[in-house]
């Protein structure tokens, strides 16, 4: 199992200390590191900042978001990084929610989001192989564009850059059993939003279509402490808040994700809670229980036991989330 290092998005401004995690991660053999968005900063700039400062390590965005950006201009700025930092570029995308794309990109959610999303990476894939010019008629995505707005002159292209790498690998945020088993099929990686070692069954229909090699890289934010419940806090405000706040009260992904890993009561309370304005209490209904499956918290010894179970699994890429350099360090020494 590799390790990577997952930097999020930014929140209130810049980090300074990105850069440093990122090269002391290098340092201690991480093979990636991985950058994110919101409705704030993007992926793309933080992680060439980051390329031109690091060497060998593995970029990776977990994940930019489809309704940022049209297929073709999405693989523009990975072929273009990809060339940039000598091959080292991973692209990881998600459809995100209807909340963030039609309240923040201002588009449609799409009625079809597995037909969305295949069409996206199917565009994708055509500018990477540069074999000819790009050409779909697809339902969300249409190369030359043939809507009845248009002026009709268009005419298929491809890209003036050879890209570096045609299989430069395309991962897939996904959380619903059928958009993962796509994922499966058209994608070289995943990348769950929650893992838990200890439901790994969760998702084993979902996965029966993968390939060998296929990568496997969930998030699970790390940190060696003495007291666990204070360092699982941090947790369970990251859970409170996408649980909670990161959909509709009719349509979240990301508690509907946490009910079919066994906690859907518990899921609901959270939702309701915060959609109410409780949002203190939201985060402390979060059981503590969910908190520390999904994450790697506690003294030493309790971590290295709780690797092992990540190793047995299909996780090949641990993403850790985690701003201290002393965790990066132990986590490197006890994955070998």
């Amino acid at each position: 199992m590799r390790l990577g290092l997952a930097l999020g998005y930014w929140g209130r401004g810049p980090d300074p200390g990105h850069v440093a995690l990122a090269q002391e991660a290098e340092r201690l053999g991480y093979d990636s590191v991985w950058t994110a968005e919101a409705w704030g900063s993007d992926a793309f700039t933080p992680l060439t900042w980051i390329a031109a400062q690091t060497s060998q390590i593995k970029l990776g965005t977990a994940v930019v978001q489809m309704a940022a950006r049209s297929p073709v201009t999405t693989a523009m700025h990975a072929l273009t990084l990809d060339h940039l930092s000598g091959g080292r570029m991973m692209l990881g995308l998600g459809l995100s929610g209807p909340q963030v794309v039609e309240g923040w990109y201002g588009r449609p959610f799409p009625k079809s989001p597995l037909t969305a999303t295949r069409e996206y990476v199917d565009v994708i894939r055509q500018v990477l192989r540069r074999e000819g010019p790009v050409t779909l008629e697809g339902q969300f995505h249409s190369h030359p564009y043939q809507g009845e707005d248009g002026s009709g002159l268009g005419k298929p292209l491809k890209p003036i850059t050879h890209p570096l790498r045609a299989d430069l690998p395309v991962l897939l945020g996904a959380e619903g059993p059928k958009n993962i088993a796509q994922t499966a099929r058209i994608a070289d990686g995943w990348l769950p939003l929650y893992w838990s070692p200890m439901r790994a069954d969760v998702y084993e229909a979902s996965l029966t279509e993968a390939r060998d090699g296929f990568m496997v890289a969930p998030m699970a934010r790390a940190k060696v402490c003495d007291d666990v419940a204070e360092g699982l806090l941090p947790v369970k405000a990251m859970l409170g808040f996408y649980i909670g706040g990161m959909g509709h009260s009719a349509r979240n992904f990301h508690a509907d994700l946490m009910a079919r890993m066994g906690f859907e009561e518990e899921a609901r309370h959270i939702q309701d809670l915060f959609l109410a304005g409780r949002r203190e209490e939201a985060v402390l209904a979060v059981p503590d229980a969910f908190a520390d499956e999904i994450s790697l918290i506690g003294p030493r010894e309790r971590i290295a036991e709780r690797l092992d179970l990540w190793r047995k699994g299909p996780v090949t890429d641990l993403l850790v989330l985690s701003p201290d350099h002393h965790t990066l360090r132990v986590l490197a020494e006890l994955n070998g």
